[in-house]
């Protein structure tokens, strides 16, 4: 068995820097998270009436209204099996600007050969993801179509109403540090969020999540 990450990217997983295939090969075989801790120099969000949505989305950790320049932050990379059997690896991103404690939640499961991006607390929304390799070892991931679950409601998201997320992620070098640099864009709206970043990664014998990690509901749809 491999990482989920690995895979989902079958052989171009060998193609990423070799601290990036450390980082995302995290999984239950390897039996070890990854937490790291940086810095974001940038916290952006788009013009003011992106707040209203931005807000909605920060009810259940999804977005956040906030912007700043070099606050600390934190991602913690956790694999456990979740209650369907299906191995799970968190992507939980906390940081605190101008006395506010924010995250992001969002844990990953292998689906047909796909990465599937379940967002939030409850999981509400589910995002196909799309990996790519690029020249230097760095990932990049778009997300694709998605779909919301509530109770006995589920529904293909309309972009109208969403944002479509670009991510790049690179280990420099030169400084010793993995990069991130996302962005959220709506196809009508334009720019909604994004934010960029340096940390350091730690690995941690692991074979399960902590508790506050993991989502309040598993979603079976996906």
């Amino acid at each position: 068995m491999t990482s989920i990450f690995e895979r989902a990217l079958g052989e171009d997983f060998q193609r990423l820097h070799p601290m990036m295939r450390r980082r995302f090969g995290v999984g239950l075989t390897s039996g070890e998270a990854c937490v790291g801790r940086g810095v974001m120099t940038t916290i952006r969000r788009g013009p003011w009436w992106t707040v209203p949505f931005l807000q909605i989305g920060r009810m259940r950790n999804i977005l956040v209204p906030d912007t700043g320049s070099d606050v600390p932050f934190a991602i913690e990379n956790y694999p456990y099996l979740d209650p369907l059997g299906r191995e799970t690896v968190t992507f939980v991103r906390e940081y605190e600007i101008a006395g506010k404690r924010r995250r992001f939640d969002a844990t990953m499961v292998l689906d047909g050969g796909r990465i599937l991006d379940y967002l939030g607390t409850h999981q509400h929304l589910a995002v196909d993801l799309d990996l790519h390799v690029d020249d230097e070892g760095g990932l990049r991931l778009t997300s694709d179509a998605q779909r919301f679950h509530e109770g006995p409601i589920a529904f293909r998201f309309p972009m109208l109403f969403s944002g479509r997320a670009t991510l790049h992620e690179y280990f420099d070098d030169a400084d010793g540090l993995f990069h991130v640099d996302l962005e959220v864009h709506n196809h009508r709206f334009g720019f909604l969020f994004g934010y960029r970043g340096a940390f350091e990664c730690e690995w941690i014998p692991a074979t399960d999540a902590p508790e506050r990690l993991k989502p309040v509901r598993h979603e079976r749809r996906t």
